[in-house]
């Protein structure tokens, strides 16, 4: 598998990301197993899960999926190869949501231990939290980059003035900065007042910000649960106007055109974006993974580009 620059880090990641949503609950752990090993015998090394997931699947509380990737880990004995990624601030159990100091060190030593690491080489900031000042956020993160229990540290679910707000901070009290944003991104757009609840998704000021800082963004849901391919899966609410159908029709026109399926095309546009957005793969079957990692041997060219860009009601 190819590798692209995580932003200025001057580390390189695996161009799709393994995301774990579904390990521990509707995946079992010998079902986990098997979609790390075959993502890993792709060439996939880079793993992304979060402190509570999957706490809303029956029977779960929030830490299923990164006790499994521990499991794995160790089972594999292949800590040292994997670029690993947890996430610290949604609710989870009994664990309010929120981004305190005293919160992100508790819940970083509850994820440490689970996934049975040292360090957590991406560790994010799940959620923005508004009740917080981002100082004692940034310093907390801070404390745990010197004491070796992360690496680097991401945003996820921030909108762009509260991402460029924390930028700032870090800048102006010599604290570590966010590397990196994870948000809900897909090829077709929401529609003007869509709501996704607590999920924020990208929008074109965070388009331009992550563009113009060169910040690598990494796209979660990208594949809208299979409503692009799967005919027993509408494509959401929030997607359903007419700038959505005219791009979807051109989506599936370049899927045509190169052979490839419909989700192939929507990874293979991101990863050709500049700087590239980088898929995270939320698959629960073998065959759902193998499809996504064939995305890697498509290559838009100028044309299919553009006419993918420019597609609009």
């Amino acid at each position: 598998m190819r590798t692209i620059p995580l932003s200025q880090t001057g580390i390189e990641v695996s161009a799709l990301c393994l995301g774990s949503t579904n390990f521990g609950s509707k995946c079992s752990e010998a079902e986990s197993f098997a979609l790390l090993d075959q993502y890993y015998d792709a060439g996939g090394r880079f793993v992304d899960t979060a402190n509570n997931y999957s706490h809303w699947a029956p029977g779960c509380q929030g830490g299923e999926a990164e006790t499994v990737i521990g499991h794995w880990l160790q089972q594999r004995n292949c800590r040292s190869q994997i670029f690993l990624a947890t996430k610290v601030g949604f609710d989870s159990g009994d664990v309010p949501r929120g981004l305190r100091a005293a919160q992100i060190v508790d819940e970083c030593e509850k994820s440490l231990r689970r996934l049975g690491v040292d360090t957590i080489d991406l560790y994010y900031a799940h959620k923005d939290d508004r009740d917080t000042p981002l100082e004692e956020t940034l310093e907390a993160f801070s404390g745990l980059l010197k004491a070796g229990k992360v690496r680097f540290v991401g945003a996820s679910n921030y909108p762009a003035w509260r991402l460029a707000e924390a930028q700032a901070v870090s800048a102006g009290h010599s604290l570590v900065p966010y590397c990196c944003i994870q948000q809900r991104f897909t090829y077709l757009r929401p529609k003007a007042g869509a709501s996704f609840g607590p999920q924020l998704a990208a929008n074109e000021d965070l388009l331009e910000y992550v563009q113009a800082k060169q910040l690598t963004m990494l796209a979660y849901t990208p594949l809208l649960h299979g409503a692009y391919t799967r005919e027993d899966r509408d494509v959401p609410e929030q997607y359903q106007n007419e700038d959505g159908r005219v791009r979807l029709q051109t989506l599936r026109q370049v899927a045509a055109e190169l052979g490839a399926t419909a989700n192939q095309v929507v990874y293979a546009w991101m990863l050709q974006q500049t700087p590239p957005i980088l898929p995270i793969l939320g698959v629960s079957t073998s065959q759902q993974l193998q499809e996504n990692l064939g995305a890697l041997d498509y290559t838009l060219n100028p044309d299919q580009l553009q006419r993918l860009n420019e597609a609009s009601a």
